[in-house]
């Protein structure tokens, strides 16, 4: 299994809520407990404006380019503008975007960055300036790898922006399961959102989510599985309200992964937020999830 990482992943963001530095602990920690090997690390290289364009507006674009935002929308944003920022945001477009080749290849990948889907077509939000899962279905779907792609994201804020890129494409089914009283207010609609009440634990979690995956399932027949594994379900994570424990994150990871397997469907994997007090919480979840995804389709 192929795992897409790059040292220029790290998001320069000062201090800031989000662990910037869990994307190169998540690898070495994939290393030290030998679920992956150094021959499975694949360095990306960095998307293009065009293949930025295949989501993002011309303007907005330019604007990414040349650091023109009004104080209004860096704040909306809520992460520091600067050119190094811009290019990681690059960088894990083109991340997924590579991940999704190896997926249609080799069944599965991981991108250990991506998973940003706060990111509208015209403007970034929510610590997200590009949408590289976006970025990627569209640039699979124009390369012919594939036709139809399914998101399931399980970030415990709601994919506005994947909702809303995706509003009027029937070729793209979105599934958002997620804490309702939670980031962002408005919440566009997916093809099925899966509204969760705070304080939900592992087995509610579990059932409403399974019932989710095979609902989308009767209604859509996908050729890509996009899977947006948010670590910030947890129980200790400080922007989340939901009570997830390591073990149910798990049995989450399991229950979407094994939906694509049982039906040959590939899957590309994105990590997504995560906020837990302890970041080594947030780095453990994350290489679960990569470890799930390596038995799952090694079995």
């Amino acid at each position: 299994m192929k795992v897409v990482y790059s040292d220029g992943y790290f998001l320069k963001l000062g201090e800031h809520v989000f662990p910037a530095v869990k994307y190169r602990r998540i690898k070495e920690k994939l290393l030290e407990d030998k679920v992956i090997a150094p021959a499975d690390l694949v360095e990306p290289a960095v998307a293009t404006d065009e293949d930025l364009q295949l989501v993002h507006t011309p303007s907005y674009i330019e604007k990414l380019r040349l650091g023109t935002f009004s104080p209004v929308e860096i704040m909306r944003q809520e992460v520091p503008y600067s050119r190094e920022l811009v290019d990681a945001f690059y960088l894990a477009a083109g991340g997924s975007i590579l991940a999704a080749r190896l997926a249609v290849e080799e069944g599965i990948a991981v991108n250990l960055g991506g998973g940003f889907h706060h990111a509208f077509p015209d403007h970034g939000e929510g610590f997200c300036l590009v949408h590289d899962v976006g970025v990627a279905i569209r640039r699979m779907q124009k390369e012919r790898k594939i036709d139809r792609a399914w998101v399931v994201d399980c970030d415990v804020h709601q994919g506005n922006g994947t909702a809303a890129i995706f509003k009027h494409d029937p070729e793209v089914f979105t599934l958002s399961i997620h804490q309702f009283n939670n980031y962002p207010n408005w919440k566009p609609a997916s093809n099925l959102d899966i509204d969760l009440s705070d304080g939900v634990e592992d087995a509610e979690y579990l059932m409403k989510l399974k019932e989710g995956l095979e609902t989308a399932l009767q209604r859509f027949k996908p050729d890509m599985l996009f899977y947006v594994a948010g670590a910030d379900p947890y129980r200790e994570d400080q922007l989340g309200g939901l009570a997830l424990t390591m073990e149910g994150l798990i049995k989450r990871d399991r229950l979407v992964l094994e939906a694509a397997r049982e039906r040959k469907i590939p899957a590309h994997i994105t990590l997504a937020g995560g906020y837990a007090v302890q970041v080594e919480d947030t780095v453990a979840i994350h290489a679960n999830t990569v470890r799930t995804a390596r038995e799952i389709y090694k079995a």
